[in-house]
């Protein structure tokens, strides 16, 4: 650093997946300035998708879902304010107002809000023993309700309502799902993808009822829970958790005055229309160069490695952030990986037949692969990726033909 210089001080509001990657990367990229991280929840910096996986399952630890110990951030010279909430933006004068009264000055700003459940707007919702899962305390307090021999009613057949239900059911609970729409994941993949889903959840057990919502909660006699379904289906049981989506955490973002919709807006180098505020993870609607427009992303690739890219750019790198969406779930012994965001697709082509549980899906729209999944078949997922990033126009016969190596479907790159 030049003598006299002062590195600028950077501030992160939030303390979750994004904002910990953002500290390593900021550190790693040669940032020595001040950097200081607030956060609403009392645990240092943690991923959260195995909220509802492992940790969920009783199978890890709190120590194992830590981006970095205590030490790290020590030795970093990190300043965590944790247990605090980010009350406001004061942009003119470039400092955050914070719970408790205190304020502190930032010359650039990250915020890494993230999201939280979207609640159920039914009466009863609020009582004891109905859950949703963000946090860490979230999916301990419902783990202490999946005793063998409980009874669970999940609300949605989202990937979170899906990854809960096999967990109770492997834990020995009688398991109910709830889901409005026609099968499960419908808002977000094929038909014959949530088809896949229900045969496989019904087949270990799951009581799967579609085109069906929540209308009212309430409590039986002996403190159990009841809930009414659209349908009439009245359920009894032990605890209700709601997946029914999420609501990204812009209001600090808009109250301040920047670009919100459906997320804190962004271009692909996470930067915001105040050149001093940058923003990475669940919370952002940032520009995808690959997909030509703005998303917004619940995943762990994108909490991760949008925070890192961004956190360069906070450092002085140029790069912007530029991949393929991929997620993944575990079910019953089933890993599904899932990538693209295709807006709609008018073929699907199955390699290898869905029953085999060793297959490949692909999204086409005129032709162009868009997206696409592999069940039990990880090692496809690269390529799969890269049809997406070169937009391969394939044969579908030559598709579904797994003799034929998805690696001579793919264009070689511009």
């Amino acid at each position: 650093m030049t003598a006299g210089v002062r590195e600028p001080m950077i501030a992160i509001a939030g303390a979750g997946h994004a904002a910990g990657r953002a500290v390593e990367a900021l550190r790693g990229g040669g940032f020595k300035g001040r950097l200081v991280l607030v956060g609403e929840e009392q645990w240092l910096p943690y991923e959260r998708p195995h909220l509802s996986k492992d940790l969920l399952a009783g199978k890890s630890e709190l120590d194992t879902l830590l981006v970095r110990p205590a030490r790290w951030y020590e030795e970093q010279e990190v300043e965590l304010i944790l247990e605090t909430r980010v009350e406001a933006i004061d942009r003119p004068a470039a400092r955050l107002r914070l719970s408790g009264g205190r304020s502190i000055a930032y010359d650039r700003l990250l915020l890494a809000t993230g999201a939280r459940p979207r609640p159920l707007a039914v009466e009863g919702a609020d009582a004891p023993g109905v859950h949703a899962i963000r946090n860490i305390g979230d999916t301990l307090a419902l783990r202490a309700r999946l005793r063998n021999g409980a009874r669970l009613l999940v609300v949605g057949a989202g990937f979170i309502g899906l990854e809960v239900a096999a967990i109770a059911r492997g834990l020995g609970c009688s398991v109910t799902v709830l889901e409005a729409g026609p099968q499960p994941l419908s808002r977000v993949a094929p038909s014959s993808v949530g088809e896949f889903f229900a045969e496989l959840h019904r087949f270990h057990g799951v009581d799967l009822r579609m085109n069906t919502t929540i209308e009212r909660i309430g409590r039986t006699a002996n403190r159990g829970l009841v809930a009414f379904a659209s349908d009439g289906f009245e359920w009894q049981g032990d605890a209700i958790v709601a997946g029914i989506g999420s609501l990204p955490n812009v209001e600090l973002a808009a109250q301040a005055g920047l670009h919100v919709d459906n997320g804190i807006r962004t271009d692909a180098w996470g930067r915001t229309a105040d050149p001093a505020i940058y923003a990475a993870g669940d919370a952002t609607s940032h520009f995808n160069p690959l997909l030509g427009r703005h998303v917004r992303l619940e995943t762990w690739q994108n909490a991760q490695n949008q925070a890192i890219a961004v956190a360069k750019v906070m450092a002085g790198g140029s790069e912007p952030y530029s991949e393929v969406p991929w997620f993944w779930t575990d079910q019953y012994g089933i890993n599904f990986q899932s990538a693209g965001m295709p807006l709609a697709w008018d073929t699907v082509v199955w390699r290898g037949a869905p029953d085999s549980r060793q297959c490949c899906v692909f999204y086409l729209q005129e032709g162009t692969v868009v997206g696409g999944a592999t069940i039990n078949q990880g090692r496809q997922m690269r390529t799969l990726k890269q049809m997406i990033a070169r937009a391969a126009q394939v044969d579908a016969g030559m598709l579904q033909d797994d003799a034929v190596p998805l690696e001579k479907l793919l264009p070689a790159a511009a």
